[in-house]
């Protein structure tokens, strides 16, 4: 028998998501002329023809890590199921054109249930104008698995990687932050009164902007049209999936820049806001790291600031420094504090 003499084991909590993605991917070498762009950014490239490109992207929802059947309706989990991977090819520059969807699922489930779930994707589907081509269906010992592969198609002279900011460029984000973290923190509440109580009836008025953004968020697809309509191409993009930290990171560690994030442009829906008091959380730090807001950041040139300032989907909300100077946080008293990527971690250890 072949000894393993290496009996030393790493945690995979040590390593943390990307950290393990890097690990495990490291010696995956690019072999086709066709893979224009392998691991390491929202979605994989191929080349089509000299001027078309395939963005391919996928994403593994897994019940009791990434949803809450609680309190999460089987209808709105498959909408936003595919939601999560479209925001990925549309932080690409592209446009989304087909899915395919993959389940596994326990005994548990009734075909009616799945018939909900399908509702919700295909619902998704029609909004967003996109194909279901195909997928697999199998059986899980417990709970439900979701995996969806998008497909998207952006021309070459169009595609916005993360590795492309540069030194004075403007930091950009769409929307606004924070709300689908709160919004999970009020379900997960109303879910614990409940346990103690059935017979309660939350009054969650106060909170549906939070939860609508958790349970049915929406994908920025109108970005790229609305950026080429004023002559705007991004230097470098992401989605907001992790919190904002780790996506400011990501494009800064891809494109060898530093940056500044300026507290006080953070763009924070009223009902953030006064949650975050209710809650006796920070808001910056809300924003920072929550995720799942499903917004684009994007950095542009200095020179189509004037472009985009009146628009009410952008706020400017720092600048590209170069990278001795680091990473930033300035906060509203003008303090300057190293950023760190403090949102969701997939992996932890077991409890």
């Amino acid at each position: 028998m072949l000894e393993n003499k290496n009996t030393s084991k790493t945690s995979i909590s040590e390593l943390g998501e990307f950290g393990l993605i890097d690990h495990l991917t490291k010696n995956f070498k690019i072999k086709q002329k066709t893979t224009i762009k392998g691991i390491g950014d929202d979605a994989a490239v191929l080349s089509v023809n000299s001027e078309e490109q395939i963005v391919v992207t996928t994403d593994l929802l897994v019940e009791g890590v990434h949803f809450d059947l609680g309190y999460m309706p089987i209808k709105h989990l498959g909408y936003k199921a595919v939601v999560v991977n479209l925001s990925d090819v549309y932080a690409m520059n592209a446009k989304a054109t087909q899915i395919t969807v993959s389940i596994a699922v326990s005994n548990r489930f009734s075909v009616e249930a799945l018939e909900e779930l399908y509702s919700g994707i295909a619902m998704a589907a029609k909004y967003y104008k996109i194909d279901v081509i195909g997928g697999d269906t199998t059986s899980s010992t417990t709970g439900l698995f979701i995996s969806i592969t998008a497909i998207g198609l952006v021309k070459e002279k169009d595609i916005v990687y993360r590795d492309g900011a540069k030194e004075n460029d403007l930091l950009v984000v769409t929307g606004d932050l924070g709300a689908a973290y709160l919004g999970l923190q009020v379900l997960e509440r109303e879910k614990r009164v409940f346990q103690v109580n059935p017979n309660s009836q939350p009054d969650l008025d106060a909170y549906t902007y939070l939860i609508e953004r958790q349970l049915k968020p929406e994908a920025r697809r109108d970005i790229s049209e609305l950026l080429s309509n004023l002559n705007v191409k991004p230097t470098s993009m992401i989605d907001i999936s992790d919190g904002l930290s780790s996506e400011i990171i990501h494009i800064c560690k891809s494109s060898n820049v530093g940056c500044n994030l300026y507290e006080d442009k953070i763009p924070l829906d009223p009902q953030v806001i006064s949650t975050c008091e209710e809650f006796k959380l920070d808001s910056t730090t809300i924003a920072l790291s929550g995720g799942e807001d499903y917004e684009l950041l994007f950095t542009i040139d200095n020179k189509d600031f004037s472009k985009i300032k009146t628009n009410p989907n952008f706020t400017v909300i720092g600048h590209i420094t170069n990278k001795k100077e680091g990473i930033h946080l300035i906060t509203r008293a003008n303090t300057k504090i190293p950023l760190k990527a403090r949102g969701w971690k997939a992996l932890i250890e077991d409890s």
